[in-house]
């Protein structure tokens, strides 16, 4: 999933916990260079509290991208999400370890019939919208519909609608007496998914924000980001773009339909316009103790990770490793030679990339976007030094005799400056490559409907946590760097616009091929590895989080999909 500050796991998956020792040391017999793996240990603030009450206050630099849930890959919109939206499956985060699926809507993570091709889940009794309406099957279904609109929804997750054997089904607005054959309702508390292929990690596909229910009488289609209809423990009482949002308890909600999110706090009070520096300060400052924040690495300067280990700071610091990684993409419609690529890449000093994010307490360098931990990994062998030190006479020797771009934008979200200060080092190694670089900077609330527009920049850093499923190759893979639904063309979350006929069409193929997630996973990664070594994305950073909370938190943890404070366990002492 995207994250402006971009899921989810499956239900049999075994929780990997991060082993490590405290912040800032090594694991036994580690090597400290840059780039080498060393898991942090998690840390959650003030955990087992239970009281209700109360308010937080969420400071951020910006705007969500949109509260819809049908028109949002984002981590931030996902985590705010958990308190107006519920879905059939949920994500439940442990501090440290990749989330594991388990039921919301539904009575349980779904039932697959013996050929793997269906998928049925049955609604829990008693859920109801913020207007006491009884949430049915319709509901879903058409929460479902409405992420097939592309046409309207720019950003609308489509794992689960790439598993979906769904025809040329365009949503219910081009063409309303169209049918959605893939979801059937057969009465008010059963959906039924029908596949393409079997797909085991569909339980995870199903925690994704498609499973929304939305009622059709109330979508305003883009004014819903306004006031989407609340089925979770919260409802928006007023939101001011751009400036202010309050969600209140939802008097409709039933915590006895609801075991994942304890809704401790009475409201949330967010603050959409404070500068990144100005929430650090106030935020080691304490001068809020109901605060906390959801911009990314909470929202510290690279020059205040000294100040976390204040005695009066460290023990307010929720932590933990994610799955989130930062790559920088690189627009293959405008660097169409994987030499070029190479070179730009080769160039990349990644030691002062690292530093600009703040150092190792908060990232490691990483050579690829996915992982060991995943099922079936492959290693990718990229010619990357993996401490980050730039490699410029292999670089010059690629490009010698090419006719390559003199002159590159690279745009930067400009709500932090680690991705601006990013953008300089950019700026300066492709100097030594005779390339000049303009850094664009674009409001952050649009920075990926940008990169998915005609503006779209030559380059740009682009953020990935986890995937609908973290232990999982392909639903990391393949919104990375696969195809759009029919395998025409590059997909939605792929930024870089990577689209080559061969790897492409094996993308495509192995959705629709069968086996254990093991053997799925080894050839995805061998597929999306033919694809990293074209270098359509350049791997960064994978992110370790610090975020500072108020001293009146409870239960803060950073999530390791949503890369933020976890909005669904925090709690406020009054």
């Amino acid at each position: 999933m995207k994250t402006p500050a971009r899921a989810l796991a499956l239900s049999v998956l075994i929780a990997m916990a991060a082993t490590g020792c405290g912040a800032g040391q090594s694991q036994p017999g580690s090597s400290q260079t840059p780039g080498s793996v060393t898991e942090l240990a998690p840390n959650v603030v003030k955990s087992g509290f239970n009281g209700k009450g109360g308010n937080i206050n969420v400071l951020m630099s910006s705007d969500f991208q949109t509260l819809d849930p049908g028109n949002s890959n984002y981590v931030q919109t996902a985590n705010v999400g958990q308190l107006y939206y519920r879905t059939l499956t949920m994500a439940k985060e442990t501090a440290g370890q990749p989330p594991t699926v388990v039921p919301d809507l539904a009575t349980d993570t779904g039932k697959v019939s013996d050929d793997g091709l269906s998928w049925t889940f049955t609604l829990k009794e008693g859920v109801k919208f913020e207007d006491g309406t009884p949430i049915t099957s319709a509901d879903i279904k058409y929460g479902v519909e409405r992420t097939f609109a592309q046409d309207v929804y720019t950003q609308a997750p489509q794992e689960l609608n790439a598993a979906l054997d769904a025809g040329g089904y365009k949503g219910p607005y081009k063409d309303p007496s169209a049918v959605l054959k893939a979801v059937e309702t057969p009465d008010d508390r059963t959906v039924v998914f029908h596949l393409k292929k079997p797909f085991a990690e569909f339980p995870a596909l199903a925690s994704r924000s498609n499973t929304a229910p939305v009622p059709k009488t109330k979508d305003t289609r883009l004014d819903y980001t306004n006031h989407p209809v609340s089925s979770g423990p919260y409802m928006v009482e007023s939101y001011n773009r751009g400036k202010s949002l309050k969600l209140v308890r939802n008097p409709h909600w039933d915590p006895a339909t609801d075991p994942n999110r304890s809704a401790l706090p009475d409201t949330f009070s967010f603050s959409l316009s404070t500068s990144q520096a100005t929430i650090s300060q106030q935020l080691l400052a304490d001068s809020d103790p109901n605060a906390i924040t959801l911009d990314s690495n909470g929202a510290l300067q690279t020059s205040d990770s000294a100040k976390l280990a204040d005695a009066k700071v460290k023990d307010r610091v929720a932590s933990g490793l994610l799955g989130c990684n930062d790559v920088l993409s690189l627009n293959t419609e405008k660097i169409k030679d994987p030499d070029v690529r190479k070179a730009i890449a080769l160039a990349l000093d990644r030691q002062s990339i690292l530093v600009q994010y703040g150092g190792r307490r908060f990232g490691e360098l990483t050579q690829s976007p996915l992982n060991s931990k995943m099922r079936g990994y492959v290693e990718t062998e990229l010619e990357l030094d993996p401490t980050g030190k730039p490699k410029l006479e292999e670089a010059k020797k690629l490009l010698e005799g090419k006719d390559y771009p003199k002159s590159l934008t690279y745009g930067y979200a400009n709500n932090r400056d680690a991705f601006k200060n990013t953008g300089t080092v950019v700026q300066q190694n492709l100097k030594a490559l005779g390339i000049d670089v303009e850094l664009v900077a674009i409001p952050a609330p649009n920075y990926y409907s940008v990169l998915a527009s005609e503006q779209l920049p030559d380059m740009g850093r682009s953020g990935w946590c986890g995937g609908a499923d973290p232990a999982s190759i392909r639903t990391s893979a393949d919104p990375l760097l696969g195809p759009n639904n029919e395998g025409t063309s590059y997909g939605f979350s792929n930024t870089s616009r990577y689209f080559d006929p061969v790897v492409s069409k094996a993308m495509f193929d192995l959705r629709n091929t069968d086996g254990t997630s093991e053997e799925l996973g080894k050839k995805w990664s061998e597929a999306f590895g033919s694809a990293l070594k074209t270098y359509p994305i350049v791997p960064l950073i994978r992110s370790h989080t610090n975020s500072v909370v108020g001293s009146n938190v409870r239960n803060a943890q950073v999530g390791y999909f949503f890369g933020g404070i976890d909005l669904s366990i925090v709690g406020v002492e009054q």
